[in-house]
């Protein structure tokens, strides 16, 4: 018996990479699973079936359950197909994860609107139109479970993702509220910040020799050790973990902390703007958090 028989999970962007390795890992774990895969490029143009048809043959090939969805998880009603597809073909729907994606990285100051509004509307909007229309079948049956990815370009930092970066921790506020909001109906919710080399990761531009560097270190991640993380938190052993940000990078798993006051300074008599720069500012500086990447905070070598 594994840790999701009997269970259907919906999977996002599974046609390759990430999203592949949890649909895989789910229907070994006895999940039935929708393979949801639009099967664009990196940016987000064209559509192929074949990515998320390769994945269900795998599934199929193991002895697993899967079918195959090929619709945009920017699209509010093709999210409710995705759903109802899972409760039409396997009666019933308990899990999703939200690993579509695509990047358009530049510079801040050269960023177009097209590059914000794309990035945005398939991570972050994307979450909410699949979380959404899952809610109701959870509200329903006081049971589910959703499992969004995050990213370390938001929670820490990186050159050139404004739009991403945005998006990603757009998703750590909408994946608490949903804990806080579902935790009566017995539905939880919770994120991953994924560390594995993909084509998305592909992309990072690598100009100097301690870049190339990180980049080769990077290609040792593997896709398949995100998983157990997210099938884990997919599962009934998960009952009481709502709300949480975790990341798996090879053999470590981490928690990130979440934003709370860090340190304070009173005055009596009020504040004007000097006073702010003369006694407030000297005092709440030693809490400063530094401009830091995420390669800054994950400085040692993967375990």
């Amino acid at each position: 018996m594994g840790v999701l028989e009997g269970k259907v999970v919906l999977v996002t962007g599974a046609g390759r990479g990430i999203g592949r390795e949890v649909a895989v890992l789910a229907a070994r774990e006895g999940a039935q699973v929708v393979v949801n895969d639009l099967g664009g490029d990196v940016g987000g143009s064209g559509t192929d079936a074949t990515p998320a048809q390769e994945t269900v043959a795998m599934i199929g090939d193991a002895g697993g359950e899967a079918v195959v969805n090929g619709d945009s998880v920017a699209d509010y009603e093709a999210a409710g197909r995705m759903v109802g597809q899972a409760v039409e073909t396997f009666g019933r729907i308990d899990g999703v994860v939200n690993v579509a994606g695509i990047l358009r990285d530049v510079i801040f100051h050269k960023m177009s609107e097209a590059d914000w509004d794309a990035v945005i509307s398939v991570h972050l909007k994307g979450s909410f139109n699949v979380a959404r229309n899952a809610a109701d079948h959870f509200r329903a049956q006081e049971s589910g479970a959703m499992v969004h990815f995050t990213s370390t370009s938001g929670l820490i930092g990186n050159f050139g993702q404004a739009n991403y970066a945005a998006a990603k921790m757009g998703i750590v506020g909408l994946s608490k509220s949903i804990a806080l909001d579902m935790q009566r109906f017995n539905v939880r919710s919770n994120c991953m910040s994924p560390f594995a080399w993909t084509r998305m990761i592909e992309t990072i531009p690598a100009n100097t020799p301690q870049e190339l560097e990180r980049i080769e270190k990077l290609k040792t991640l593997q896709p398949a050790q995100i998983a157990p993380m997210v099938v884990y938190l997919l599962s009934d052993l998960a009952s009481g973990v709502t709300g949480q940000i975790f990341a798996s990078r090879r053999n470590e798993q981490f928690i990130f902390n979440q934003h709370r006051p860090a340190r304070s300074v009173h005055r009596g008599e009020g504040w004007s703007p000097a006073a702010i720069h003369e006694h407030a500012m000297p005092s709440l500086k030693a809490a400063f958090s530094p401009l830091d990447r995420d390669g800054d905070v994950f400085y040692w070598d993967p375990v």
